[in-house]
């Protein structure tokens, strides 16, 4: 079974930074993302990476601010995230699948519980 589990959220003002780190378990899967969902809002896709870490994608409004990578020793998947704005204020999860290439929210199989993210003005 695949367990993803986030870390590193918090509370940061606006052009700071945060690292999100999610911690993976269980059969190694084609593809890791990160998705958000603000109060009120749809989930949406910020990023994802492939299992080689070779391969990227961005959300447009995310490029050239995050980064998405994977560290295998430790079997994570970090975000860093930098010149945050209020509007990336949101839970933000972690994802996988074994599809090659997702970034559909509809794609991804294994879920973690999430981290809040709140960026204030």
């Amino acid at each position: 079974q695949v367990q993803l589990v986030e870390s590193g959220g918090g509370l940061v003002q606006a052009g700071g930074s945060l690292r999100l780190s999610c911690t993976t378990s269980g059969r190694s899967l084609s593809t890791y993302g990160w998705f958000r969902q603000a109060p009120g809002r749809e989930r949406e896709f910020v990023a994802a990476v492939s299992w080689s870490g070779s391969t990227t994608n961005y959300a447009e409004s995310v490029k050239g601010r995050f980064t998405i990578s994977r560290q295998y020793v430790k079997d994570t998947v970090s975000l860093q995230m930098n010149m945050l704005k209020p509007e990336d204020t949101g839970v933000y999860y972690c994802a996988a699948t074994s599809v090659i290439g997702a970034t559909k929210l509809s794609s991804f199989d294994y879920w973690g519980r999430g981290t809040q993210v709140t960026v204030s003005s």
